[in-house]
């Protein structure tokens, strides 16, 4: 573990803690809402944990120049893609280290055997670790990666071969995404030796620009700057998260020294943030979406009539005024409008309580019903409030005899109970990870989905036909008719109720240069500076 000469670890956390000023110029805090569910980025799939880990501490073979959703060279260097787009092949960058630890010291540089590990640990059920830590890969599995993937081939040291069984537009995207983050073989081998295969979870080793030094429950988690780091050395010496649940003491840490960055600030405070002297914002158009996803094996949310009534039934203009503070777009699709294939010419269903009752009553239930609505219990940056979001809808749907209970758990419990089919009809959020309209289709709509991220358990093959042809062509032109027909079906079937197009603020304290807003909705340190 790395120590600073000047200021301790401990001092700092004591620091954050107590609010001295004691914090140097190469300390950077960042005061975030919640601790991550876990340190492997092959085992989760939500932007806290991939902030804690994969943003800093691994990488993938193609990665996004920072703060856009174009792709660059990582740790493959270059790649080949065959004529009929079945096989890439990734040419891998050399004198790449690994990072150490106390029970880990590598012995050679990143390779090829390196990432076979990494892709077959999720592929492969006679993967040593394939079942190391629960393995349940949600979104290797989401996109589909079983079905697509025909072979993972080591042609040398630095040259690794992957073959697909179709064509797919995506791939390239697809495998810069956090779960196809590089873990180190060696030191797999190492644990699993030893008896503790679950440490390269819980102790992550990869080759980003940080190091993880370590992590106090539910207060902070240490980061230092890569010293061998294959690019330049992070500005940043020191990073360490502050776990701060509370949105106004995130906001109080940052106005007196004690935070430089804070994540899901209050939306009623955004507009005096933006004229706070003591901080700067960054605002940007965000990536996402939140929605109300109802369970369409569950009655009464296996009637279409039922799910399009609910939509009626939602006044979106209320809930961006109330909910978001004007910091955001009412949704009709799925898709936001930042990502190309967005079917513009949709038309939304209007809130509409008379149009509402009506297909009630046309579906059996003229006096409405009661049921549950599940309440996400975490700020995601697709929705400031959800216990407020619940709220307005719940108000809103009793004007046509639509009575819910509102029901919540905690966020691990929340989701996978929602993948077990439990869920009713619950709010959710998505930012996506890949600037691909496939990275939203996919993960939350697809049959192969159901189970995982498919939270609607909606399967529809006339929808999934749309997007398999539309992932095995490369004209971008000729796969925007395919979404935008795919967009039509699912406003007709009403799975959801897509709700709001979040617009990303950040608020930084001043002393902050170079932060550049990921189009994805994490927080990536590299490159950043502090002022003197």
């Amino acid at each position: 573990m790395k120590l600073s000469a000047t200021l301790s670890l401990t001092a700092l956390l004591v620091a954050v803690s107590t609010g001295a000023q004691a914090l140097d110029k190469d300390t950077f805090i960042n005061c975030t809402s919640r601790a991550p569910g876990g340190f492997s980025p092959a085992l989760e799939m939500d932007g806290i944990s991939y902030n804690a880990s994969s943003q800093q501490v691994y990488e993938r073979l193609v990665g996004f120049v920072r703060g856009t959703t174009d792709l660059e060279p990582a740790l493959a260097e270059s790649w080949d893609i065959s004529d009929d787009g079945l096989e890439y092949t990734f040419h891998l960058r050399k004198g790449v280290k690994f990072h150490s630890n106390k029970t880990f010291k590598p012995t050679r540089d990143f390779n090829a055997d390196d990432v076979l590990f990494s892709f077959n640990r999720q592929w492969k059920e006679d993967n040593p670790y394939h079942n190391v830590s629960k393995g349940t890969y949600p979104y290797f599995n989401a996109m589909k990666m079983s079905q697509l993937l025909k072979s993972i081939e080591k042609v040398d040291d630095y040259t690794v071969k992957f073959t697909l069984q179709y064509p797919f537009s995506p791939f390239l995207a697809t495998i810069a995404m956090d779960f196809a983050s590089i873990y180190s073989k060696e030191y797999a081998d190492k644990m699993l030796k030893a008896g503790q295969p679950e440490t390269i979870d819980r102790e992550p080793i990869g080759t980003g620009p940080f190091v993880f030094d370590g992590y106090k429950l539910d207060q902070a988690i240490r980061f230092s700057a890569n010293e061998d780091y294959w690019r330049e050395v992070a500005p940043i010496k020191r990073l360490i998260f502050s776990i701060t649940p509370d949105a106004t003491a995130r906001y109080a840490k940052l106005q007196t020294g004690r935070c430089d960055m804070m994540d899901f600030p209050n939306s009623a405070d955004l507009e005096k943030m933006k004229h706070d002297p003591k901080i700067q914002m960054i605002e940007k158009e965000g990536m996402n979406v939140s929605y109300i996803a109802m369970n369409v094996e569950k009655a009464p949310f296996d009637n279409q009539k039922v799910r399009q009534a609910l939509n009626y039934a939602t006044d979106k203009d209320s809930i961006i005024k109330v909910v978001y503070q004007g910091a955001g777009k009412p949704a009709k699709n799925p898709l936001p409008p930042t990502v190309w294939g967005y079917n513009d010419a949709i038309k939304d269903y209007p809130f509409d309580l008379d149009k509402a009752k009506k297909l009630l009553a046309e579906a059996g239930y003229p006096d409405g019903f009661e049921s549950e609505l599940w309440v996400q219990p975490v700020v995601r940056a697709s929705n400031p409030n959800p216990r407020r979001l619940a709220e307005i809808l719940q108000n809103d749907w009793a004007k046509i005899g639509v009575k819910v209970k509102l029901v919540s758990y905690e966020w691990g419990d929340y989701v996978k109970r929602s993948k077990e089919g439990l869920l009713t009809a619950g709010i959710f959020g998505w930012s996506g990870d890949n600037g691909d309209p496939d990275n939203f289709f996919t993960p939350l709509l697809s049959c192969a989905s159901v189970g995982y991220s498919n939270y609607a358990r909606w399967c529809n093959k006339p929808f999934d036909q749309l997007l398999e042809q539309a992932t095995k062509i490369f004209d971008q032109a000729e796969r925007t008719k395919l979404y935008e027909k795919a967009q039509v079906i699912v406003k007709e079937q009403a799975p959801w109720i897509p709700i709001a197009h979040s617009i990303t603020s950040t608020p930084l304290s001043l002393r902050v240069r170079d932060y550049k807003q990921s189009p994805f909705g994490y927080s990536y340190f590299y490159g950043v500076r502090l002022a003197d």
